[in-house]
């Protein structure tokens, strides 16, 4: 079954790989990262994924398919098999056993237990799971779990199938089984041709036919169409689930593999399989009474053979049990040779008579459930189980019969090899501790310490041994002992050598241990005198070093010989803790007693006192000595602070000196906080400075020998501090004023900066939407102008702080210029301001006749709609309801009219003040007059009509009156008469007067709109005749926006007098009086037509004017950038390190960038001014001189910058040659270090590589000659050529008091040892010291070197 398993991996993985191969991409296979070769790999990578992902829906659906026989169901394959539960529940199903039980419990300990307990189970069903374990299955992990389900797929569903053909009977394989079934079920279908279980599956023919095999009544399958795939596949798994049971486990829209499609085929083999089966099952029951009578015979002949097998055993086991062995090697053997004959002629025919038994019982059983009866059970006592019980305990009593034997003869072989053993290693001993003696007896220890020290490694190396030996010695006794346990038969004689032996061993260690105590002795004394030895020595040396003449040349030297004496000083107190403890060892050897002595006591105690003197004299000299250091560092020290103190004073005086005051508020402020900050530290600085001052007139009053140049120095310290602080006196007024004047600039700024924010408020074109929006507007208004007229306090501030700055500042900072701009400026915000104010003024009123006007067409709309549906009653008495509202009509008409007259005179207003709406104002009140006359020519007609109608009335009336009362009639006629009359002269005049009425709104109109046009005329030229143009760019552009305004106002304008020529034509068609209104027209024409021309050469004018301000500005705007950065450019600032010059040179190419930058804006000015000053302007000599000014800035800007460059350029050499010397100093100082090193050689291992370490020293020093040869070269250079920090340079040059002198003394120390001369060199003191340990050998340490080198080092 594992070979199946791997061989459907190896055919996935075949598959896939031919899959994934595309021939186009053949010539990029080469190529490992060529986009083919990509391309294939995430093409493999998602045919993986998704051949995984059909697998794992397919297994789910297998595994739900058996689990719902105990009503179980998982949904995630991976996470529900994970606690190992359902995974023991489908083999439970599967195999139809019955499983350990699951642990409770959801930790992973008892996921991994249950996992354990299935696949323990699939290894007893011998199920081979390769490279799994339970750890795979809890985690998750999708391949091994896949396989997992894979596995058991195959052992329990696919393993058993096998089919035989007729030509040769052969059985094949599952698989191959599995395919030829299919092959032969599906022969002779259409379209079928089943080779694979892949591609032959996908069109579903192969599925449709093999139902249609089986069940052809459920499939038409002549209906089927190849070309149909996923029709056919539908077909088939649905009549597979419905008719047949079958779950389905894969869908139409999948692509399975290999192994997803045998898994659900072979469904259909089992299921088609059973039909089989059942009709096979009649044949067999007439077996089975032939089988029970047989059955019988075989049960008695069973019953009979057990009893007879369990007596034999139980028999057997008795003898077995027996322990009662011989008491010699003899009598056991021949036991064991009787036992084995039991085990080869007795044994081996009870074993075939049990497993008979066995097959019998076998045979009984499988007969009796061939034919379904009740299987037989022997009785209790008898069963097989029993007798393999009885056989096991017989085997149990022979398999420890056979060790009791076996271990009985090793114990007397045992004994017998241990006798021999013991007598050959007594031997041996005994003549290894006769010898031992004879060695340790012996005294030969030598008169030095290297030979008493070889003698003591020597003894050591003896001592080892013998302790060594003790084990071997102890293991006699040991083998003694276990005779004795195991009770030889000759422990007397083995007892009596193991005492021997033990005697010898005892008195060896006795010998041993005395041989020490004197070898200790003489160790002790012979170190003494060599630690003596070496401290004369030390001594010698430092009263060389102590009687030096050498008290230092200045302060560094001074504090550095301090140190090395402090060094000295402390060797000498650790010295004497040494020298104690040699004396106090030396008096110990020196006791007069009895007992061995390894020397003369009276030499030891003349050796001890004279070391003590030497030590008393070396102290007195370490203090003499330091007393004059401490003399020779007060005077270096005082030359020291002296020195600090005066390049602190020229540190400042630079700081000082600077002319940077600040390029605004913030920086001034800062830099005169610094300024105070340095004054603080000059009062803090003085202090010490007058300090070291009395030190050295004391020292000068004390007749030093350096008392001349201590008073030099105090008396140019003392002028260099005067001419200090008259530099910061003068920079502190400087940096105030400057102060003062970015104060200044400041608020200026802040007062542009309102008067900007002023500007786009009073400025904004906004009025409002409505009457309550303007009226709000009108509000902020009033609080703008409130604004503007108490910010007048601060201009007059302004002016104030101005006059307080020096008249240098105002002249040259253009402080009066700018003031007389911000009060041109806030005079225009102020002008805007009123303008606003109006316009808000006019708005409003527009908004207020709109609304009036709105309220008149309303009445009018009302009354309109009253009158037109009005019904006049006939009846005389109703008549008088309508007569009232008629007449209190006419009041509210002329009421009305009233506020129509007030409309109109809004309207005239806004129109002569030159509304911008004015066309709109114009259309609203022409339509509310129009409405108002038609109005109230409805009102007279419906007036009219109510009197006809009473007329009318009164007629009928005075006929019925007449009919009635004929007595009446001449009175009734004659009013009657009266009242015709008066009708008739009523509507006459009523009908002229409303002509005459409309004749004359069209005259006023006419008039009124000549009148309009010729007062917005009058004020049109006083606006253009103005010679204003603007003062600056910021006037220039509001008079602009006034002209625009003009402009569009001329356009609205000339539509109007376009429309009094339509006018005058009606009024001369009507017959009115022609000359009159086309003397108006012509007029007004006129006048219109001459302003146009003025209106153009104004505008020219503020065009021009722009153009020169913009001009100015620009210029302004480049001179004003360049005076900003021309501090920069011609700063002296050079930096003071390497880090500082490099940040200084990054700051001159930004600004090297910057004038780039703007040389095209330069030219551009340039340009422009040519064209400017051809025009003729008023201010042509202004613009020369700025222009010129301009020129001649940019000039020097460019031409310091480069300056700036080179000057930096030179600083950077002369820091990068400080930098390299640092280093140098820095690197010498290192070795320095070394050579004071304190280090000594203990072993010939260690002298070696500290003598090697040296010679790399030694190479490393010449090698660095050249470095220090380079930077002497380079200090040379800067000096020859000038170099601005010359003076500075030549402090540095490599001489005899620069770098140059600490090298050649390194190099001299690196050969000799130590600074100074007559001294050995190091390699002569390091060759010695390693000779010494080359002749001493491994076994004696170098206790420390030559004291003389130790010495060398610390100078």
């Amino acid at each position: 079954m594992t070979t199946v398993a791997a061989e459907y991996e190896h055919m996935d993985i075949q598959q896939q790989y031919q899959d994934s191969v595309n021939n186009r991409w053949e010539e990029e296979w080469d190529n490992e990262n060529s986009s083919a070769r990509l391309f294939e790999r995430s093409r493999i990578k998602a045919l993986a994924d998704e051949r995984e992902a059909v697998q794992k829906k397919t297994f789910t659906k297998w595994v739900n398919s058996h689990l719902s026989r105990v009503s179980c169901r998982i949904t995630d394959l991976y996470m529900d098999l994970r606690d190992g539960r359902m995974l023991i529940k489908l083999l439970e199903v599967l195999s139809g056993e019955r499983l350990p039980k699951p642990t409770k419990g959801r930790m992973r300990i008892h996921c991994l237990e249950n996992v354990d307990k299935a696949l323990q189970f699939l290894k007893e069903q011998r199920v081979h799971l390769e490279n799994m374990g339970s750890h795979d299955i809890v985690d998750g992990n999708h391949r091994l779990t896949l396989g997992l389900i894979w596995t058991i797929i195959l052992r329990f569903q696919i393993q058993d199938i096998s089919v035989e053909t007729e030509d040769n009977k052969e059985k094949r394989s599952a698989k191959d089984a599995l395919l030829l079934w299919c092959q032969m079920k599906t022969a002779g279908y259409p379209n079928v041709n089943i080779h694979n279980f892949t591609t032959s599956w996908r069109d579903g023919m192969a599925f449709n036919a093999l139902i249609h095999k089986h069940r052809p009544d459920l499939i038409d399958f002549d209906k089927l169409k190849k070309s149909n795939a996923h029709h056919n596949l539908q077909n088939a798994f649905n009549l597979a689930e419905q008719h047949l049971g079958l779950t389905k486990l894969l869908d139409p829209e999948d692509h399975p593999d290999e192994k997803s499609v045998i898994t659900y085929v072979v469904t259909y083999y089992h299921y088609f399989s059973k039909m089989k089966a059942l009709k096979v099952e009649g044949k067999r029951i007439g077996k089975v009474l032939d089988n029970a009578i047989e059955t019988e015979k075989m049960i008695e002949k069973y019953e009979s053979l057990a009893s007879d097998l369990l007596e034999w055993i139980e028999q057997t086991i008795i003898i077995l049990n027996n322990r009662k062995f011989a008491n010699s090697l003899v009598g056991v053997q021949q036991q064991l040779q009787a036992f084995n004959t039991y085990r080869t002629v007795e044994k081996p025919p009870k074993f075939t008579e049990k497993g008979n038994l066995e097959v019998l019982l076998f045979t009984i059983q499988s007969k009796m459930r061939a034919n379904n009866q009740k299987v037989y059970m022997p009785r209790e006592g008898k069963l097989i189980s029993d007798i393999n019980k009885a056989w096991e305990r017989l085997e149990k009593a022979e398999h420890e019969r056979e060790l009791a034997l076996r271990t009985e003869l090793i114990r007397q072989e045992k004994l017998e090899q241990l006798a021999r053993r013991f007598d050959r290693k007594a031997a041996m001993r005994e003549t290894w501790l006769s010898e031992n003696q004879r060695l340790v007896s012996q005294d030969n220890f030598g008169f030095d310490l290297q030979a008493v020290e070889a003698a003591t490694k020597k003894h050591e190396a003896i001592e080892t041994d013998i302790t060594a030996y003790e084990e071997r010695v102890q293991a006699v006794v040991a083998v003694a002992r276990e005779l004795e346990t195991e009770n030889y038969h000759d422990i007397k004689r083995i007892a009596a050598r193991k005492d021997n032996v033990l005697r010898l061993w005892e008195y060896l260690l006795e010998l041993l241990k005395a041989r020490r105590q004197r070898l200790e002795m003489n160790l002790g004394l012979q170190r003494v005198f060599q630690e003596m030895l070496y401290i004369m020595d030390w001594m010698d040396e430092m009263k060389m070093l102590l009687l030096s003449q050498d008290y230092g040349k200045h302060l560094l030297g001074v504090e550095d010989l301090l140190q090395k004496h402090a060094l000295v000083e402390a060797d000498i107190g650790i010295q004497a803790d040494r020298v104690k403890a040699v004396n106090a060892n030396a008096q110990k050897l020196a006791v007069d007693d009895e007992g061995y002595k390894p020397c003369d006591p009276q030499v030891i105690r003349d050796r001890v006192a004279h070391m003590e003197f030497c030590y008393q004299e070396l102290t007195q000299l370490a203090v003499e000595r330091r007393a004059r250091l401490e003399e020779s560092r007060r005077l270096w020290k005082f030359f020291w602070e002296m020195a600090e103190e005066e390049g602190w004073i020229r540190e400042k005086e630079q700081i000082l000196s600077s002319d940077d005051c600040g390029k605004d508020l913030t920086g001034a402020v800062r830099l005169l906080s610094q300024h105070r900050a340095l004054e603080d530290e000059m009062s803090g600085r003085a202090g010490h400075l007058q300090h070291t001052v009395r030190e050295g007139q004391a020292m000068a009053d004390a007749g030093h020998f350096g008392e001349d140049k201590i008073r030099e120095r105090i008396a140019d310290i003392q002028a260099q501090w005067a001419a200090l602080e008259q530099l910061a006196a003068v920079r502190k007024k400087r940096l105030e004023e400057a102060c003062s004047l970015h104060q200044f600039q400041a608020d200026a700024d802040d007062v542009d900066t309102w008067t900007l924010d002023a500007l786009r408020i009073v400025s904004t074109a906004d009025v409002g939407h409505d009457e309550f929006s303007t009226q709000a507007l009108v509000k902020k208004h009033k609080d703008a102008s409130a604004e503007v007229a108490s910010y007048r306090s601060v201009i007059d501030a302004l002016h104030e702080q101005a006059q307080s700055l020096p008249p240098e500042q105002v002249q040259a900072a253009n402080v009066n210029e700018r003031l007389a701009g911000i009060e041109e400026r806030y005079k225009e915000v102020s002008e805007l301001s009123r303008l606003r104010k109006q316009a808000l003024q006019d708005a409003l009123a527009l908004y207020k006749m709109f609304s009036e006007a709105d309220a008149c067409e309303h009445w009018i709309d009302e009354k309109e709609l009253w009158l037109n549906s009005m019904e006049i009653p006939e009846k005389l008495e109703d008549l008088e309801v309508i007569q009232h509202r008629f007449e209190s009509l006419e009041p509210e008409m002329n009421n009305q009219a009233s506020r129509v007259a007030v409309v109109n005179q809004i309207a005239r207003q806004l129109i002569h003040s030159g509304h911008p709406s004015e066309k709109d104002i114009k259309a609203q009140q022409d339509k509310l007059n129009t409405r108002q006359v038609i109005a109230f020519c409805a009102g007279d007609k419906c007036i009219f009509k109510f009197c006809c109608i009473v007329i009318s009335a009164c007629l009928q009336e005075g006929k019925q009156l007449v009919s009635e009362k004929p007595e009446t009639e001449a009175v009734v006629k004659e009013k009657l008469a009266a009242l015709q009359k008066m009708w008739t002269e009523l509507e006459t005049t009523t009908q002229t007067k409303a002509q005459c009425l409309f004749d004359a709104n069209k005259a006023e109109l006419f008039t009124q709109s000549c009148a309009d046009l010729d007062k917005w005329l009058v004020g049109l030229e006083g606006q253009i005749q103005s010679d204003d143009y603007g003062k600056d760019l910021t006037s220039v552009s509001i008079l602009m926006k006034k002209q625009q305004m003009l402009e569009n106002q001329v356009e609205v304008r000339q539509r109007e007098v376009e429309e009094l020529q339509s006018q005058a034509h009606v009024l001369r068609q009507e017959g009115k009086d022609t000359d009159e209104v086309d003397g108006r027209r012509k007029e007004v024409e006129l006048k219109f037509k001459e302003l146009l021309e003025p209106l153009q050469k104004r505008k020219d004018f503020l065009m021009a004017s722009r153009e020169i301000h913009q001009f100015n500005r620009d210029m302004e705007d480049e001179i004003l950038w360049v005076e900003e950065r021309m501090p920069i450019a011609t700063s002296t600032d050079h930096g003071h390190n390497l880090q500082t010059v490099q940040l200084l040179m990054k700051k001159n190419q930004t600004l090297q960038k910057e004038i780039q930058g703007h040389q095209p804006r330069c030219d551009d000015i340039f340009e422009r001014s040519q064209s400017i000053l051809k025009a003729d302007s008023p201010n042509v000599e202004a613009i020369q001189a700025r222009l010129s000014d301009l020129q001649q800035l940019w000039s020097l800007i460019i031409q310091e910058t480069e300056k700036r460059h080179a000057r930096l350029e030179e600083a950077h050499k002369a820091q990068q040659y400080y930098f390299d010397a640092a280093e140098a100093e820095a690197w010498m100082s290192e070795q320095e270090l070394y050579m004071m090193s304190e280090e000594k050689a203990k072993d010939e291992q260690s002298s070696v590589a500290m003598l090697k370490k040296h010679q790399i020293l030694e190479q490393a020093v010449e090698d660095y000659a050249e470095t220090v040869h380079q930077l002497s070269k380079t200090s040379r250079g800067l000096v020859a050529a000038n170099h601005p920090e010359r003076y500075r340079t030549q402090l540095h040059t490599l001489d005899e008091t620069g770098l140059k002198f600490p090298f050649v003394e390194l190099r001299t120390a690196s050969s000799r040892g130590r600074y100074g001369g007559g001294t050995p060199h190091r390699d002569p003191c390091l060759k010695p010291t390693l000779k010494k340990h080359q002749l001493v050998g491994p076994a004696t340490t170098m206790t420390s070197l030559p004291s003389q080198l130790v010495q060398n080092r610390r100078r």
